[in-house]
């Protein structure tokens, strides 16, 4: 009986880390403030990341540019459509790392990692240097 009842166990641990390592962060999200929805895509064989859609696309009745590029040369790209999120490789565990994310809005790049915290929950983490030093937000997938 307890050969079974610890077979049991060992394949029910097996199972559930099968169905965790199956999580995957393709599709469409937003963020927490909800001002963007980002499609997150297979780009050869690293994940990226571009802006879809923005709750308020339009200035001044234009849409918005990356206006605090640092590069004056990029700052006539639309921001919808902008890919921001390049070179995220598999690392195990749900995480996809050594990954850079650019923040449109301070006109600077990070380097970044994503964790999958449920099948609709993922944690986009923004750092310079270490990842213990960043700030994080949860993802909401919206697909």
């Amino acid at each position: 009986m307890k050969k079974h009842l610890l077979s049991l166990v060992v394949l029910m641990l097996f199972a559930t880390g099968a169905w965790a390592q199956n999580l995957s962060p393709l599709g469409i999200w937003t963020n927490e403030e909800g001002k963007a929805r980002f499609e997150i895509y297979k780009c050869g064989d690293k994940l990226c990341g571009k802006i879809v859609s923005l709750k308020e696309p339009l200035r001044n009745g234009k849409p918005k540019m990356d206006d605090n590029n640092p590069d004056k040369k990029l700052r006539s790209r639309k921001l919808q459509g902008l890919e921001f999120m390049k070179g995220f490789a598999y690392e195990g565990a749900n995480k996809w790392d050594n990954g850079t994310i650019y923040d449109p809005e301070s006109g600077k790049t990070y380097s970044c990692y994503m964790k999958m915290v449920g099948k609709n929950k993922m944690e986009v983490k923004g750092y310079i240097g270490i990842s213990l030093i960043g700030r994080a937000q949860n993802w909401t997938r919206v697909d």
